[in-house]
């Protein structure tokens, strides 16, 4: 009876590498959820100031920019499932240097090079390949859906995770560990679960790479064009542009971030703030997958921008609240709105390119996300630093998210997509 539901009947057409692909997903961000609650302190427990902490934060998030961007702009060529495996050692390699070093100079090498995911979201070259291939897999009017799902999934493991991780520092510091040995061990579980996330990869079929039968001049395939795009260069350029400024607000408000925020505005200990993250990570998965059905009745674009501007409204609101159930109620219920501009911001973005630039523009828009959350930790760490301006990067991250809504809708609201589809991408 659920499979013939209409928001249960994508089940029904998950093949064993999409099964894999969504399996992936969940693993990959149930370890970000579980390392992000606790990183900062982690970091803070080295002697490391708020100042340091932002500008290691940066340096991995600019690593991750670097590196994904060569990944994911050449995955299509290389190979899809080759590049996949190679960030996987990546994370592997990150969480290894992160738990045996505690040199700063170190530390920033490993955040450079590695994959780590200081915000608990996607960082890293996963995501733009797994949206080309599920892209691929799935017929075009299942799109919208099943990026949903697969959002859903991600935001339901990212809060296992974060509540995993808040539960376990707890209890090993319960049984006499010091705090900085309780963060090492889920630090140790971070990298355990790259080498997971490699061996799924590795049982990924041809059926996820790109095959062409007759490749034009111009194919990114053939022509090595700049970033793997040719035909949609330009709108993946603008999106980039307004996504990078989205993503710049949002680094001010990273899950590590806030939790920290939490920490010292209230004192909740590291259970209480898993278990916060859980409830809000919960919630933004809820969102996502009602952004479908939305969708279908309103655009994608109406969509992302008219559910997003609440959002960051509510976002301002979290430090002027006088007591910590008043801050975790309004957080929530921001959550369960937030994320509902992500499946359809991913979809809208497959929709608009040829089938053989999908991975390349996934990886462009995600590198320019990636590039603006990269800036912002240093910022809101010296922010912290200030008790006058503690709360600052939340004011900060709601004004410049509310600008990007408006630069959003004014600029592509009026874009007819190339393709029609039942999940709403007909209307702009």
């Amino acid at each position: 009876m659920l499979l013939k539901l209409p928001q249960f009947q994508l089940l029904r057409l998950l093949t064993p590498d999409t099964r894999l692909l969504f399996s992936t997903r969940i693993a990959r961000l149930f370890a970000y959820g579980f390392l992000s609650v606790v990183l900062v302190l982690y970091l803070a427990q080295f002697g490391l100031t708020e100042t340091q902490i932002g500008i290691l934060l940066t340096l991995t998030l600019i690593g991750d920019t670097a590196i994904s961007l060569w990944i994911t702009t050449h995955a299509d060529r290389i190979g899809r499932r080759r590049m996949l495996i190679v960030g996987a050692a990546l994370m592997v390699s990150a969480g290894v240097l992160f738990a045996l070093t505690r040199n700063l100079v170190l530390l920033a090498v490993a955040a450079t090079i590695g994959v780590i995911s200081p915000s608990g979201n996607e960082v890293g070259p996963f995501l733009s390949i797994e949206q080309a291939s599920l892209s691929q897999l799935l017929p075009s009017e299942r799109r919208t859906q099943a990026f949903a799902w697969y959002n859903l999934v991600g935001s339901f493991a990212t809060a296992l995770g974060a509540l995993g991780g808040g539960l376990l520092a707890q209890a090993l510091q319960g049984a006499g560990l010091r705090p900085l040995d309780s963060y090492r061990a889920i630090v140790i579980g971070y990298a355990l679960i790259g080498l997971l996330l490699g061996a799924l990869f590795t049982r990924l079929s041809a059926a996820v790479e790109v095959h062409l039968s007759n490749p034009t001049p111009s194919s990114p395939l053939t022509s090595g064009s700049r970033f793997g795009l040719h035909r949609s260069r330009g709108v993946v350029l603008r999106l980039s542009a307004l996504f990078t400024l989205d993503a710049f607000a949002g680094g001010f408000v990273i899950q590590s971030i806030v939790a920290y925020w939490f920490h010292v505005r209230f004192g909740v200990e590291p259970a209480v703030l898993g278990s916060i993250f859980f409830g809000a990570n919960i919630l933004a998965g809820l969102s996502a997958l009602t952004a479908a059905r939305v969708a279908a009745r309103v655009g994608l674009i109406n969509t992302m921008v008219f559910t997003h501007l609440p959002s960051n409204i509510l976002l301002m609101l979290v430090p002027l609240m006088p007591n910590l159930l008043l801050a975790i109620a309004v957080l929530l219920l921001r959550f369960s709105i937030s994320q509902m501009d992500v499946p359809t911001r991913q979809s809208y973005t497959m929709a608009v390119v040829d089938p053989d630039e999908r991975s390349a523009a996934a990886g462009v828009t995600g590198i320019a996300r990636t590039t603006g959350a990269a800036l912002s930790p240093t910022f809101a760490g010296a922010l912290l630093s200030n008790p006058a301006l503690f709360s600052a990067p939340f004011f900060l991250a709601g004004g410049l998210k509310i600008a990007y809504d408006l630069l959003l809708y004014r600029s592509f609201r009026a874009i007819k997509l190339p393709e029609k589809e039942a999940t709403g991408d007909v209307h702009v």
